[in-house]
């Protein structure tokens, strides 16, 4: 009780409100041990006491100081105003050596949050990390997933040599992607060695083996490559086995930093083009996204199977046979992509 004792009987002059809406009026304010006491100037007659524990300040930072003996405030009970700076501060310092005599159950409240969010992050650290990389994953924006992606691609040029690329080239890839997804962003790279089909990376790029443009008369192997690989990026968020690639530690500093440490990418470039995702093994949603893109779909099925038995689907209800297939490129864009590794 030191800081009581030490402001015991200070003495102010206030202006004291008995209840709202009546009119103010000057009052002695004398602060006690446990009690503030407002008391008339002239006839020292106590008008009022204030229990000191329950006492709130109405404004505060401002000037004169309000005060109100419930926590309602003054809109609800009578007020005092002090601007006298010594009351003030004893009012202050005695109001606080209260608090800190008092419980403060929310304190434990957020000590037992804070011990169990420890908890549950040590088990998404050590024992989850499945739930770590997928709930990074779902929460990495669009832009964040191209930087990933490009930082990937520059791996994947450590073992295939750098992207092939021509104006004209360029210029037919980007159409190619317009034609067959629209605006949305896609990238596609035809890389000059080390892919013989096509491997996905974060954000939208599709990687294309050269063999794809090079060996065939047409762009519909291609175009079914692209299709295919688009479906598998969708299948499974091609930015979860880039980060459980990164590791723990560098999809934490995804989450909390928004960025992956550097060198995070370094190897994964070598398996992508060393697993590649597999030939969907149901056709049905494949050949959907051939009826959507209105591109002939046997070509594609014939080069995964000659025989054309695990492919029959795509044979049979090819879009070209309905006449609902259409040109997937000028013939100029086909054989600019075509020598777009020439140079």
């Amino acid at each position: 009780m030191t800081a009581l004792v030490k402001f015991a009987r200070l003495e102010a002059s206030g202006l004291w409100r008995a209840a709202p809406g009546q009119q103010r009026r000057e009052v002695i304010v004398s602060l006690g041990e446990a009690s503030l006491v407002l008391s008339d100037g002239r006839t020292e007659t106590a008008l009022s006491h204030w229990s000191l524990p329950a006492v709130r300040r109405v404004n505060p930072g401002a000037l004169p100081a309000l005060y109100s003996p419930s926590p309602e405030g003054e809109a609800e009970s009578e007020t005092v105003e002090i601007e006298d700076a010594d009351m003030i501060a004893a009012i202050e310092t005695v109001r606080s050596a209260i608090d800190t005599r008092k419980p403060h159950p929310g304190r434990l409240r957020w000590g037992i949050f804070g011990g169990t969010l420890a908890v549950v992050l040590a088990l998404g650290i050590f024992w989850l990390p499945g739930a770590l990389v997928s709930h990074t994953a779902g929460v990495v924006p669009m832009a964040k997933r191209i930087e990933i992606g490009r930082l990937a691609l520059d791996d994947v040029a450590r073992f295939s040599g750098a992207p092939c690329t021509s104006r004209r080239g360029n210029a037919a890839l980007v159409r190619l992607a317009e034609r067959l997804f629209g605006n949305d962003g896609t990238r596609i790279v035809v890389l000059r060695e080390g892919l013989a089909g096509a491997a996905h990376l974060p954000g939208r790029i599709i990687l294309i083996g050269r063999p794809l443009v090079e060996a065939h008369d047409a762009p519909e192997v291609a175009a079914g490559h692209i299709l295919a690989e688009r479906l598998a990026a969708e299948a499974r968020d091609p930015l979860i086995p880039a980060l459980r690639w990164a590791g723990l530690r560098a999809s934490f500093r995804l989450l909390t930093t928004g960025n992956l440490p550097e060198g995070a990418m370094t190897g994964y470039g070598e398996r992508v083009l060393t697993r590649p995702a597999p030939p969907p093994e149901d056709m049905e949603p494949l050949l959907a996204r051939f009826i959507t893109a209105h591109v002939a779909s046997t070509p594609y099925a014939l080069v995964l199977d000659p025989g054309g038995e695990s492919t029959l689907p795509l044979i049979e209800a090819d879009p070209q046979k309905r006449g609902q297939a259409t040109a997937i490129l000028p013939d100029e864009d086909w054989i600019s992509l075509q020598s777009i590794c020439a140079g």
